[in-house]
Parts: C-alpha cells; sequence; structure tokens
C-alpha cells in the first residue's frame, strides 16, 4: 500500500469511482489490425518493454492513490481510454502498485482507427458486474464514409450491493477543429443518452454514473443538453480554472475529463450511497516539475522524445458515501 498521504482512516462507507485517460496504453507489439506503429521497439519512440514496464508502474501507483485521501483506500472502480487491448489492462492490474488488490476488468475491442478503446476495471470485493455492453457511435467523414472511433461502454452491477451503472466514454477528440469535429461529439452525447433513456425503461430510478474523457468543457453544448435533457448533475462545472484543469495545451487549460451522475445520489435513503465530493487526481507527482509546462500533466513522451511521465492527462473521480 502506498504512503503518499501517510495512514488515512479505512473508511468502509465510502467509495471511489475513478476515470483516467492513460494516454496511448500500448503494448509493445505490432498489431495488425490497428495502427500502433510509433508503439513498437523498432520505431522513432523506441517503445521498449523496459518504457512499458515503466508506465504501467508509474500508471498502477497513480490509481491505487486517487480517492485514497478521502476513504483511505484504492478505487471501487476506475474507467480507462486508450488502452490498446485487453492485454494491456491486464498487465496493469498485475503491476507492482495494483497487484495486491483484487482487481478484474470489463474490455470490448471497439473500431476506432487508432486502436484504442476504453475499459472499466474495477475491485471484485465492492463490486459485482451483471451485465455490460458496447455501444457504437455512427459517424460519418465528409465524403460519406465510416468514420471509426470509441464505442460507449456500460457496466452495472451492484456496488456493496447497491445497484448502479456506470457509463464509459471517449469522444471524439478536437483535432480537426472544434467546431468542424462538434457533431461527432454531439453524435455521442445523444448516444449516452439513449442509454440513460433505456436503463430509466428498466427502472425509472436507476442510479447513473457518466465518466469519461468528452474532449469537450462542461459549458459545451454536447455536455450541458446530455445534463439538461437527463436531469443530471456535474460536480465539474465550477472546477475549471484559469490554472487548473485535466489537460493542458500550450499552456491552457481544458477540463475535457468528467463525471456527472444522476440527481438520485443527493436523496438516497440511509444505507445508500450519496454524493459525497468530486475532484481532479493533479498530485504533485503527476506534474512537469520544471521548465515552461511546469505544472502541466507529466506525459510518457513529448512528440517522440521520451519522458518517461504517467499520461497527458490527469485523472478524475468522485466519492460516494453510505
Amino acid at each position: 500500500m502506498s504512503d503518499l498521504f501517510g495512514d488515512i482512516p479505512l473508511k468502509k462507507n465510502m467509495q471511489t469511482i475513478a476515470f483516467y485517460n492513460v494516454e496511448n496504453l500500448f503494448d509493445i507489439y505490432k498489431d495488425q489490425h490497428t495502427n500502433d506503429n510509433d508503439f513498437i521497439p523498432t520505431s522513432a519512440k523506441k517503445w521498449t518493454d523496459k518504457r512499458y514496464e515503466n508506465k504501467l508502474r508509474k500508471l498502477g501507483f497513480a490509481i491505487s492513490n486517487i480517492g485514497r485521501k478521502e476513504t483511505g483506500k484504492h478505487p471501487a472502480i476506475v474507467g480507462l481510454a486508450e488502452v490498446e487491448n485487453a492485454k494491456v489492462i491486464q498487465d496493469l492490474l498485475n503491476s507492482k502498485h495494483l497487484n495486491e488488490y483484487d482487481y478484474d476488468y470489463v474490455h470490448y475491442e471497439s473500431p476506432d482507427e487508432r486502436g484504442i478503446d476504453v475499459a472499466l476495471m474495477y475491485d471484485k470485493t465492492a463490486f459485482k458486474v451483471s451485465h455490460s455492453e458496447s455501444y457504437m457511435v455512427l459517424l460519418t467523414n465528409d465524403n460519406g464514409a465510416t468514420d471509426y472511433t470509441r464505442d460507449i461502454l456500460l457496466v452495472s452491477g451492484n456496488l456493496d450491493g447497491e445497484p448502479m451503472h456506470i457509463i464509459v466514454n471517449h469522444w471524439s477528440s478536437r483535432r480537426e477543429g472544434t467546431q468542424e469535429s462538434e457533431s461527432k461529439r454531439l453524435a455521442s452525447s445523444e448516444k449516452v443518452g439513449h442509454i440513460i433513456t433505456l436503463l430509466r425503461t428498466q427502472n425509472n430510478n436507476s442510479k447513473i454514473v457518466i465518466i469519461g474523457d468528452f474532449n469537450d468543457e462542461p459549458h459545451n453544448n454536447s455536455i450541458i443538453r446530455l445534463i439538461e435533457n437527463h436531469g443530471l448533475y456535474n460536480p465539474f462545472e465550477t472546477m475549471r480554472s484559469y490554472n487548473r484543469g485535466t489537460v493542458s495545451r500550450y499552456r491552457r487549460w481544458s477540463l475535457f475529463d468528467q463525471i456527472f451522475f444522476t440527481t438520485n445520489f443527493f436523496k438516497s435513503s440511509k444505507d445508500e450511497f450519496e454524493y459525497y465530493n468530486a475532484n481532479i487526481f493533479d498530485e504533485d507527482f503527476l506534474k512537469q516539475f520544471r521548465g515552461k509546462f511546469k505544472g502541466a500533466p507529466f506525459r510518457t513522451y513529448v512528440g517522440k522524445k521520451y519522458k518517461g511521465g504517467y499520461s497527458d492527462h490527469f485523472p478524475v473521480y468522485a466519492v460516494f458515501k453510505k
């Protein structure tokens, strides 16, 4: 167990749900079906076994500490983005700082052109999975061809005996430009709305937590519409400031990684989970500690230059309390 925060008493009545875009978690092997040419030992990036193991160890250390300050323990549930396949998730769970915990995972191969998927890792002693499903977002390019993107992952189960649904997202990036790509994120937003509606058809009082890298801010249309149309609460609306976020590009912060949920996490009965708090997990060890990008996420690579860091995103988390 990590002593990053010293001895914090274990809170049995609290659990952490987290999300982490782990930035290009690829194994070192060439995959014929994905565009992973940058992440093999013979590439310009020289993605070797040693570098891969270092990244796994660092990510494991970060994940094991998310929410520990509040709960005294590792997170019960962690959504992941930018994992190449099931193997890298298993390697992560077997890594130094996570192998002592009883983590398992849910993962489906998605048709994303870069070969990166979303997944959900969970502590089997806290969360029992009852159902999982992968939803495709149908997008087309300007020329009418299918634009393959990450699927949206739904995992349903019981957290300490209480039924809950987790929806994991990694929406289309802004690479082509924010306006140019907005329709793709709106399509993903609608798909999430569709999943929420389906869950509420089965049980109107479903407790649903939506987590992910949305590539949009809390005030953007794709998020606002989802929140307003489905009566959700987004604690990250008030969190972004000029000097804080989850991603930093050219010294400008964005809050693309968020967690929001149904409002029945506020009016629970005594033995049910209620929302306690949410935050960006931006501890100093995850940051660049010097240079002009001091304070930004400490990355594995900058371009082709190996830095040996964690990810270009900070994780986010929400704590729930019985």
